[in-house]
């Protein structure tokens, strides 16, 4: 089992203003996974079922994004229900969605979710596996909580690779993570790939951009 920071850590370094969260995301979005807003919207926007699990949500900001970009292309409304560790991250979150009555945000683990068996249609994680206390409970627990069919999308933070300054510059911002708590490690393709299979997922479909891997994964029915 892979154990990163452990999850009251992980809250903490998460503590920050949901200003100064979305900010710093940004620019972690853009120079680390050396990726863009548009790419997000087109590769997490499609999944979403008509139960949805966001995981790490955060403040909502890119949640948020992402359904208005389905509303303007009049995609199907879904219930979304959203999870975060860290508590002050969630209070943005609750305050962003507290007059969408689609949108539900609740505090949990992601590898103890408070959930039935085969509840949910659909699952993202967006920028966030990276910080998981314990990656592989969190995505068996997440194939848990799954309808058979269902998927998750997810991203992955890579090793920094391509021309030197956009290497030396995603390095410097991962090794700024790391010292803050909020980076455990990037990951090899080949580490994660054989986490997500021996969980029990099926690979969907994947793609690597900048240094981010695009994954979309399937419950077996």
């Amino acid at each position: 089992m892979t154990t990163g920071k452990t999850r009251d850590e992980i809250a903490e370094a998460y503590s920050s203003e949901p200003w100064w969260y979305d900010l710093r995301g940004f620019f972690i979005l853009t120079f680390a996974y050396n990726s863009t807003i548009g790419t997000q919207m087109r590769f997490f926007g499609p999944n979403f079922g008509p139960e949805h699990l966001e995981v790490a949500c955060g403040t909502g900001t890119l949640l948020e994004m992402v359904l208005n970009w389905r509303r303007r292309r009049k995609l199907p409304q879904v219930k979304v229900t959203g999870i975060d560790y860290a508590p002050s991250m969630l209070a943005g979150a609750k305050r962003r969605f507290a007059n969408n009555p689609q949108v539900q945000v609740q505090h949990a683990d992601a590898a103890q979710l408070p959930f039935a068996d085969n509840t949910f249609d659909t699952a993202n994680i967006a920028n966030s596996i990276h910080c998981f206390p314990t990656i592989d409970g969190a995505l068996r627990d997440i194939l848990r909580v799954l309808k058979p069919g269902g998927t998750m999308a997810a991203n992955v933070l890579l090793y920094p690779s391509g021309f030197a300054p956009l290497r030396w510059a995603a390095q410097k911002i991962n090794d700024w993570g790391i010292r803050k708590g909020i980076l455990y490690s990037p990951f090899h393709i080949e580490e994660l790939r054989a986490k997500m299979l021996t969980a029990g997922y099926e690979i969907q479909s994947e793609f690597t951009s900048g240094n981010t891997w695009n994954v979309v994964l399937r419950k077996s029915v």
